[in-house]
């Protein structure tokens, strides 16, 4: 399976997201969009990631750019999680870890001692050709929301567009 890489234009793959949607990443272009890939729902990190998002969301809109959470968790619980905390964007259940393996974002961890793979918080930025342009790895929440922001801002500035 290919990888996204920076600067090049993200496979399409079609993934289910709440709302009942089929999402293909094809269907992003046109417009920005933000991917968060998060552990797992209800957790103490990914809630407060979620909200920081959901309170930006205005100035996502202003800036024309998409949002999706993404996570292995089901469609289920990650209905309820967006109900519960009034996300006004979608989810994306990635059970099968298509969208993990493209963009490369499983990663051995440790608790308590014992080893699994499990989702690196990341987030990455597509351009309105469905280009990656910028990607955050390993991310702390904390001020996250508002780097990704300044970054679609100077990506959207005339002179990164001849870049």
């Amino acid at each position: 399976m290919k990888k996204a890489a920076i600067g090049k234009p993200v496979p399409d793959a079609a993934v289910q997201a709440t709302g009942g949607k089929t999402l293909h990443l094809h269907d992003l272009k046109g417009k920005c969009a933000v991917l968060y890939f998060y552990p797992k729902d209800n957790t103490p990190g990914c809630t407060l990631e979620g909200q920081d998002f959901r309170d930006q969301y205005r100035q996502f809109q202003k800036l024309k750019t998409a949002v999706y959470g993404v996570s292995r968790d089901s469609l289920a619980s990650h209905e309820k999680f967006k109900a519960d905390l009034k996300f006004p964007f979608e989810l994306i259940s990635d059970a099968d870890e298509k969208l993990c393996q493209l963009f490369d974002v499983i990663r051995e961890k440790s608790l308590y001692g014992r080893k699994y793979l499990g989702v690196d918080r990341s987030t990455f930025i597509l351009d309105q050709d469905g280009v990656l342009r910028r990607e955050f790895r390993g991310v702390k929440v904390k001020g996250h929301v508002d780097e990704v922001i300044a970054e679609i801002k100077k990506l959207q500035t005339p002179a990164s567009k001849d870049k």
